[in-house]
């Protein structure tokens, strides 16, 4: 009778152990399957944050590369300033008689129509004597751009003391192209210089010495001043634009001796 109760005593607390050892498995399953689930939440939470970290990082970067498309078309949609300064691409041929100022005028305003321009244009050129008229008095106030844009002075006083602009690389014609000059590899040939019977702030001599080959009507007797569009004397860069030197006399041939063609500056003056 005892051991039978001894069995049954120990089958009860084996199946109570059971019982415990079951109900321990459940709970650590349990804590298993929570840490499991707070583990894949903080997983999804950490790729989510990587998503809209990605995201911010391509918003961004496409910001980066839209401003310079951003800040071309805004420039694009800029106009360029309209023309307002040319060296004749040709001279008229005949050494320093231009017809007088209307003749020089007329060059200008016929160069200027053919590439499309219809301002009022005239030739930068001083007179003398009676009634002597000066080149900076007759070309307007500016602004003035070059054929590409660039604008190459504001006003008539930084025109004549601020002309760092009036160069062989922006002094051009009214197509837009370079006049030549010993710059571009030619130790021989330029025609660099411009007509302008100039003093270097852009007023007429004083009566005396021919300085405009009798106000651009002579081609034989007298003598031009002329400026260096490129800014050179042979290398030496700093020669004035508008008053380098004199011609020895007034017939092509005398222009072109020197570095000449006759060629002019002419100005937008509306």
């Amino acid at each position: 009778m005892a051991n039978q109760l001894s069995t049954k005593v120990g089958s009860i607390q084996e199946k109570v152990g059971r019982i415990i050892r079951l109900h321990e498995d459940a709970k650590s399953q349990n804590l298993k399957l929570q840490q499991e689930k707070e583990d894949l939440a903080k997983m999804l939470e950490e790729r989510k944050m990587n998503n809209k970290r990605t995201l911010i990082a391509a918003m961004l970067t496409a910001v980066v590369f839209a401003i310079p498309t951003i800040t071309i078309l805004a420039q694009q949609d800029e106009e360029a300033p309209e023309m307002g300064f040319f060296v004749t691409s040709t001279g008229l041929g005949d050494g320093g008689n231009l017809g007088g100022l209307a003749g020089a005028d007329a060059h200008c305003q016929s160069l200027a129509n053919a590439v499309g321009s219809n301002r009022a244009w005239t030739a930068y050129l001083s007179t003398q004597g009676s009634g002597a008229v000066n080149a900076k008095d007759r070309i307007g106030p500016g602004p003035w751009a070059n054929a590409n844009g660039l604008i190459m002075a504001t006003t008539v006083e930084s025109l004549h003391y601020d002309n760092s602009n009036f160069n062989w690389e922006f002094a051009l014609d009214e197509n837009g192209s370079q006049f030549a000059s010993r710059i571009d590899g030619d130790p021989d040939f330029t025609v660099h210089d411009i007509l302008t019977g100039t003093q270097i702030d852009g007023t007429a001599f004083p009566t005396g010495q021919d300085q405009t080959c009798n106000n651009w009507t002579s081609n034989n007797a007298g003598s031009a001043r002329v400026g260096h569009g490129d800014r050179y004397n042979f290398t030496t860069p700093g020669s004035p634009w508008n008053s380098s030197h004199g011609t020895p006399g007034c017939t092509q041939e005398n222009l072109v001796s020197v570095g000449g063609a006759g060629l002019l500056y002419c100005f937008a003056t509306d």
